[in-house]
């Protein structure tokens, strides 16, 4: 059986993913859901783990939800315009 990745990996996959479509491409949170447990597999990384990690990222502050027609995650724009 495959040792499941902490909140922490998750969050820290997600951001990468959100910092690099930052300026290309608004993405959704079920965006990055469904390429995070691409990327682990869904045998290591559940729904619930991904919804703890984007809980975790918008409470400390590293993203913030956005909406326009539809809920984005994105990074704010302190950290976009460093």
């Amino acid at each position: 059986m495959s040792t499941p990745v902490t909140v922490e990996q998750v969050a820290d996959a997600m951001f990468r993913m959100i910092s690099d479509a930052a300026g290309v491409r608004k993405l959704k949170p079920t965006d990055v859901t469904k390429a995070v447990i691409e990327q682990f597999g869904a045998d290591r990384c559940s729904k619930e783990t991904c919804k703890e990690a984007i809980r975790q990222l918008v409470d400390s502050g590293r993203c913030i939800y956005t909406y326009f027609g539809g809920s984005y995650i994105e990074l704010p724009q302190r950290e976009i315009a460093e």
